[in-house]
């Protein structure tokens, strides 16, 4: 199936105008396994004029496109999920190699893919426009009636991360297609395998030539190039804050979809659960290694029941096996680099040398960082307030959920929050103080169901996610008014 983009040497091609082309520059990016640092395959660094090229063929298939009944883009978006669920073997041993995600949490990557694939083209059927009639506005009878319909933007640009290279690219792809636009994927560099065989899945599927096309690339070389092109209708990021506001500020005019970083809070009150918020709290925190802007970033707990609570979640993070993507039962694997490693030990340093209490962990073996937990973290220490993208987690005590409340919202970030309790009461008048796009009551921060409205505030993101959600933010609406007289 996926021999076709794929050459000598493991040398990827792109989708450009339905074709898997080769490389016009000769020039390729090694794609090395974060497991054993081993070339996986080796995609085009596209220049310039490639990624034009790209750009325009999607500009120009957008005008068939755009025409065809959503019935029948229904059925190749159908058709696509069902592929990928045929090839849930393959594609699961692409992610594991490629960022190394463990086998469990690969597939469900994919059937969430598969999932939420077909219940965008459920919910694009049950999308409509209206009629409205002038004569419920002052001073105006009934001669005019606006017939209001959804329009495709043009060209969507999808810039996916690294860590749910599927997901989060299909989850841009999908309600952009339906609603009546062609797109351009742009995948994270490390990502950008799983990228690929995601978009040969939609042409297995049957999507027209130059409706979907990949550009594979360094953004340091066509970042922003690719950003600020004219045919560039609509763009829809998920990353770092840091590109996010690059994004942002050089682009002119352009509508804006964007998830970005976070600093999810769980905060614990003295009532709550402490079995239920602990073992939530390490699910959320150190799942495929706390790489995760909804992952668990910190705690603030109630003085009262901190250390009753520091032990439960102890003891759950010392359980946490650490190992290869492909041993069983596996949940800490190596991070995406050595980078993103060196990041995540100086936060640790920091707390150490701070006066952190480190509970767990604290320990490193090339681009594995072993599950660390820390107690009594202050606010003058940098993981009180950076997003580590690693599996460390930092306890802060407090005194009251006002105190919680204040330093959850001083965070230069807003994405999601918990609250543990048992009233009822108190979980909503948190919530409404939290400046964040999503508050979980008893649970951990997560994205979905994807159905779920998801969005960020602040330095977290722009706009709401969420399948209906997407398809709107994908469209405009367009008045047609007839005048009856």
């Amino acid at each position: 199936m996926f021999s076709n983009l794929i050459g000598q040497e493991r040398k990827f091609r792109n989708l450009i105008n339905g074709q898997w082309c080769d490389s016009k520059s000769g020039n390729f990016i090694d794609i090395k396994s974060p497991t054993d640092g081993k070339i996986v395959g080796k995609v085009p660094a596209m220049t310039k004029d490639e990624v034009n090229e790209v750009i325009v063929a999607a500009q120009k298939a957008h005008n068939q496109w755009r025409d065809i009944p959503i019935n029948e883009k229904a059925k190749i978006l159908y058709k696509a999920a069902d592929i990928l669920q045929e090839r849930i073997n393959d594609l699961s041993d692409i992610l594991i190699r490629e960022i190394a995600k463990d086998k469990k949490s690969a597939e469900s990557e994919i059937n969430r893919t598969a999932d939420y694939i077909r219940f965008t083209a459920d919910t694009a059927k049950n999308i409509f426009g209206e009629t409205i009639a002038s004569d419920s506005f002052p001073g105006f009878d009934r001669s005019k009636i606006s017939v209001v319909t959804r329009e495709s933007m043009g060209v969507v640009l999808a810039i996916s991360p690294f860590n749910y290279p599927i997901n989060l690219s299909a989850s841009k792809i999908a309600p952009a297609l339906i609603a009546g636009n062609t797109v351009v994927l742009k995948p994270a560099t490390q990502g950008s395998l799983c990228g690929l065989y995601l978009a040969k899945v939609f042409e297995e599927a049957g999507i027209p030539a130059g409706v979907l096309n990949t550009v594979t690339g360094r953004g340091s070389e066509i970042g922003d190039y690719i950003v600020t092109h004219p045919e560039i209708d609509f763009i829809n990021f998920t990353g770092s804050t840091e590109i996010g506001m690059r994004i942002a500020s050089i682009t002119s005019m352009v509508p804006l979809l964007m998830e970005l970083g976070g600093k999810d809070a769980a905060i614990v009150l003295e009532d709550a659960d402490l079995d239920l918020a602990a073992s939530n709290i390490v699910a959320g925190a150190y799942s495929y290694s706390g790489q995760r802007c909804t992952a668990v970033k910190r705690i603030l707990v109630i003085d009262k029941v901190a250390d009753e609570l520091a032990e439960k979640i102890k003891k759950h993070v010392l359980e946490l096996k650490v190992g290869n993507p492909t041993d069983e039962g596996v949940t800490i694997t190596p991070l995406i680099d050595n980078k993103s490693a060196d990041f995540v030990w100086e936060l640790i340093d920091d707390a150490r040398e701070k006066g952190a209490h480190l509970l767990v962990g604290g320990k490193r073996d090339g681009n594995i960082i072993y599950p660390t937990l820390f107690d009594f973290v202050t606010e003058d220490m940098r993981l009180a307030w950076e997003e580590p993208f690693g599996p460390v987690l930092p306890i802060i005590r407090v005194k009251d959920k006002e105190e919680a409340i204040k330093i959850a919202n001083e965070s230069e970030y807003g994405l999601q929050a918990s609250v543990f309790t048992k009233n009822i009461d108190e979980a909503f008048y948190i919530a409404k103080k939290l400046e964040v796009g999503t508050v979980q009551i008893n649970n951990k921060p997560e994205r979905g169901p994807d159905h779920f409205p998801f969005s960020g505030v602040k330095a977290s993101g722009i706009g709401t996610q969420g399948i209906k959600y997407s398809i709107e933010a994908m469209s405009r609406l367009k008045g047609t008014i007839i005048n009856l007289k």
